[in-house]
């Protein structure tokens, strides 16, 4: 168990992406081992997804070492505006 929970790793996300849009699921039951995070962030803006993912996980570098799995969705808003006006 990592302990960590959703609004922790909502709040650590927020401060460190500024996200224009955020979801964060705790897929573990409750025990907080296991998140799937949607960023959507300017951030991003002229970076590849890899170096995305990266930021993302940068973010949660510590608690990376308690949580055992991390499903990452990253994208720009320009992608996340054309994805929600189709």
């Amino acid at each position: 168990m990592s302990g960590y929970t959703v609004e922790y790793i909502q709040e650590k996300l927020k401060k460190e992406l500024n996200p224009i849009h955020l979801e964060v699921v705790d897929l573990s039951d409750g025990c907080g081992a296991k998140f799937s995070v949607l960023v959507v962030s300017e951030k991003f803006e002229g970076k590849p997804l890899l170096a995305q993912h990266r930021m993302v996980n940068g973010c949660l570098d510590e608690e990376m070492k308690k949580i055992h799995a991390l499903t990452i969705k990253t994208m720009k808003p320009t992608q996340w505006e054309k994805q929600n006006t189709t």
